[in-house]
């Protein structure tokens, strides 16, 4: 990781950080400290974190959108209940960041929350929920992704065929070879990796199973052709 990258993740956690205590001071109506439990050992950091989950319950669309972006800025598993709520949120944008926000974290716990935004009215939303649970990697998402590669939209399509691959279950094996005839050549394509990536990365598999035909054709490649030597020194006999 370059030091430019460094510097920049700094930065941006840090901001993430100094919204939060913003949040705290400006909106203390949100009544977050006694529901969170917070305590007079609680850290900047945990307390930063806190205040942002209770700016997602805002009256200003802005300030939900901007408190899920640091969210998942920070990376902590703190946020992930109130991020969940955020899925429902009557913004669209929100949602997208609360997505976002999930799938930066990488918390199971959040597989369940962004299935169910796969049946969300928006079809951004619904692709994006599906490229978060190939993030996540979770086993339990491959049923409502299989079920996802059937949306009419064809980006969801294409998105949920690429998670599966990512999280490579056989079981998706069949939805996914349905979709070699899609009608979207992107969808098609995804499908040819995903099938791929599931079978043991574009065919090579079977190369890795087969025998060797001489599995040991020489098991001792420099036997010793006097098992009892001679000690040093000894007279031979007669």
């Amino acid at each position: 990781m370059s030091t430019l990258t460094v510097f920049v993740r700094t930065l941006m956690r840090t901001s993430a950080i100094f919204i939060g205590a913003t949040a705290v001071m400006l909106h203390p109506s949100l009544n977050w400290s006694s529901s969170r439990d917070v305590t007079a050992q609680q850290s900047p950091s945990e307390g930063a974190v806190d205040g942002l989950v209770g700016a997602l319950k805002d009256s200003d669309a802005g300030v939900r959108r901007q408190a899920a972006a640091a969210l998942g800025q920070l990376h902590n598993p703190r946020a992930v209940p109130g991020l969940i709520d955020a899925l429902k949120d009557t913004d669209v944008t929100v949602r997208e960041r609360a997505i976002a926000a999930l799938g930066e974290i990488g918390d199971a716990r959040a597989a369940a929350g962004l299935a169910a935004a796969l049946k969300d009215p928006s079809p951004d939303i619904r692709g994006r929920a599906a490229s978060a649970l190939g993030e996540l990697q979770d086993r339990a998402s491959v049923e409502p992704l299989i079920a996802a590669v059937g949306d009419s939209n064809a980006d969801v399509r294409r998105r949920s065929a690429r998670a599966l691959g990512e999280i490579a279950d056989a079981r998706a094996l069949d939805a996914l070879t349905a979709l070699l005839k899609d009608q979207d050549p992107g969808v098609r394509r995804a499908a040819v990796q995903a099938i791929a990536e599931i079978s043991g990365g574009e065919g090579h598999s079977s190369d890795m199973r087969r025998p060797h035909p001489m599995p040991n054709p020489n098991p001792n490649p420099n036997p010793n052709p006097n098992p009892n030597p001679r000690p040093r020194g000894a007279v031979p006999e007669h």
